[in-house]
């Protein structure tokens, strides 16, 4: 299912992509930083699991998944979890 919208992100990994999507859109317009990390299914990434760090005002545009994160075959899923405290990250997607 497509989506365009804003998502409160705690400090445990939040499916950003409710969905298998290619490529996705998203910024962190909170005033926290957060890691973001691609999984192929929608099995939650391990706990103590980083991936990439994007702090406030960053993210991707029309970034391929595969792009992304190319040493995870099959990736179709996007998470992200703050690092210090809850934050607010926009993601669209089709």
């Amino acid at each position: 299912m497509s989506q365009n919208t804003s998502l409160e992100i705690g400090t445990n990994w939040d499916l950003l992509t409710d969905a298998d999507v290619t490529e996705v859109t998203f910024q962190n317009i909170g005033s926290e930083a957060i890691y973001v990390i691609g999984t192929s299914g929608d099995d939650e990434p391990d706990v103590d699991a980083l991936g990439v760090q994007y702090g406030p005002g960053e993210g991707e545009a029309k970034c391929s998944l595969a792009n992304l994160f190319p040493g995870v075959s099959g990736v179709n899923r996007l998470w992200a979890k703050a690092i210090y405290q809850n934050t607010i990250v926009f993601v669209s997607h089709a």
